[in-house]
């Protein structure tokens, strides 16, 4: 019986998916920067056909790649050109286990959609906070397995902060499960968070148990201008101090990423009427119905007061809040419009963030005039989503071609802030070159020393992240 066979038995002849126009939508990622070649595509419907699959690979050798929605902006998911890996789709696995109101968890499969995560929570009156761009089609257990970021993280944590047990299955097939909704468990290593951020070299989750909070009564949300970062980083501080835990979203926007908006994006319009040279993106959230608005007309007028911002609009409706939510959200596409974009997704400390962006726009325009920053992100975590325009009206593949010189110019400014040249998006193999040069070489002694404890056939997602 030969392998594909083999597979078929297992998962069903349905889904082992051979024909070339079956396998290409598995076979790249978004950005086309990474295609690849595969044996085959199995999509299993449950842990045990995932451990089927998984032990007849290792009895044969076969390297495979898990996959997710197929979202990821690193090629982490994304197979080799020889043709012999196989992908294993988990987007079958599916389905909601669990909710149990009391411990406020629920057990959701690795392939549902985040965005239908979100919905079953919302169903039962409770919030799932993970969100990002890609949540209508990115699954949850690509989000565990990159340790997703998002526009919460302030608030929430980041993905693996949101989990209390994993199932997951090892490079040899066998099922670790350890779906535990216990708050507190103190027997030893706690082995969930290897797998969560290892974008699957050391196993593949197919389940979690997920955290819920209270579902939010209230949401405030302003659209700031401001004349630097400087006074950003006050306005967080000032928001800390004054909102505490209602603080949900603190997102910073430069003139520019924003001028690309109001340029390329559809129906869109600035919420204020004067141009400024910084934005920020402010949410307030609270399960409590009452009393926010003011909380935020009082932090604003605070705000002014010190000479912190500019201007200000608060969402007085709903269309209004997602009117501003358009704004930064559509930045990532809209860049596109204006040539060739060399990206950059970095964490620093948050104090660092200023100094780090004026050094950045100097050594990078110095090293290329004409080039155009175009920082956004979470400054309320650090993350900075540092990205590169091509000079107007410059060859974009010339300027493409500076992809490597340019990120190292950047890199090496992130890493004397003692900053992460990945903040969110994960390794995988666009940035694992790159790894050695960043990373404690005890710390990548034990990373190597794990994949081959856990993985001893080299099969699991070979060619990530080391």
């Amino acid at each position: 019986m030969n392998l594909l066979t083999r597979f078929a038995a297992i998962a069903g002849e349905a889904h082992v998916l051979t024909r070339d126009a079956d396998m290409a939508p598995y076979l790249s990622e978004p950005r086309d920067l990474y295609k690849g070649r595969a044996l085959c595509v199995v999509r299993p419907a449950s842990t045990q056909e995932v451990s089927g699959v998984v032990a007849l690979c290792a009895e044969t050798g076969t390297s495979l790649v898990p996959q997710g929605g197929n979202t990821g902006l690193v090629g982490g998911q994304t197979p080799d050109a020889s043709g012999h890996e196989i992908v294993l789709s988990l987007t079958r696995l599916n389905r909601l286990r669990e909710l149990d109101l009391a411990s406020n968890t629920m057990i959701v499969e690795a392939g549902m959609v985040l965005a239908k995560v979100q919905e079953e929570a919302e169903r039962a009156d409770r919030l799932f906070p993970l969100s990002l761009a890609a949540e209508g089609s990115c699954t949850i257990g690509g989000n565990l397995a990159t340790n997703a970021g998002g526009t919460a993280v302030i608030a929430y944590g980041s993905a693996r902060d949101l989990v209390l047990g994993l199932e997951v299955v090892l490079a040899d097939g066998r099922v670790l499960s350890d779906l535990s909704k216990l708050r507190k468990d103190n027997t030893g290593y706690d082995l969930k968070h290897l797998f969560m951020g290892s974008e699957g070299t050391l196993g593949i989750i197919t389940a979690a148990v997920l955290k819920l909070f209270p579902k939010r009564r209230a949401i405030e949300t302003a659209f700031i201008g401001l004349a630097n970062p400087e006074n950003a980083l006050d306005l967080l501080k000032l928001t800390r101090a004054m909102a505490g835990p209602a603080l949900t979203t603190f997102e910073l926007i430069s003139a520019r990423a924003f001028d690309f908006v109001l340029h390329h994006g559809e129906d869109v319009r600035s919420p204020l009427q004067d141009r400024h040279a910084w934005y920020v993106l402010l949410e307030l959230t609270s399960p409590n119905a009452h009393g926010l608005s003011e909380v935020m007309l009082a932090l604003l007028e605070a705000a002014s007061t010190q000479g912190m911002i500019e201007n200000a609009a608060i969402a007085a409706t709903l269309d209004q809040r997602q009117d501003f939510w358009r704004l930064r959200e559509l930045i990532p596409e809209v860049q596109k419009r204006e040539g060739g974009s060399i990206k950059h997704d970095v964490s620093l400390p948050i104090s660092a963030v200023p100094t780090f962006l004026k050094e950045v726009e100097s050594v990078v325009t110095a090293a290329m005039p004409g080039a155009r920053l175009v920082p956004f992100g979470h400054l309320g975590d650090g993350n900075i989503h540092c990205n590169v325009s091509q000079p107007e009206g410059a060859d974009k593949e010339a300027f493409l071609s500076r992809w490597a010189e340019i990120n190292e110019i950047v890199h090496a400014i992130v890493t004397a802030h003692h900053g992460s040249i990945s903040a969110e998006h994960g390794i995988g193999q666009l940035k694992r070159d790159l790894l050695p040069s960043v990373k404690d070489p005890v710390a990548l002694d034990l990373m190597r020393a794990l994949k081959k404890t856990l993985d001893p056939k080299g099969i699991l997602n070979p060619g990530k992240v080391l």
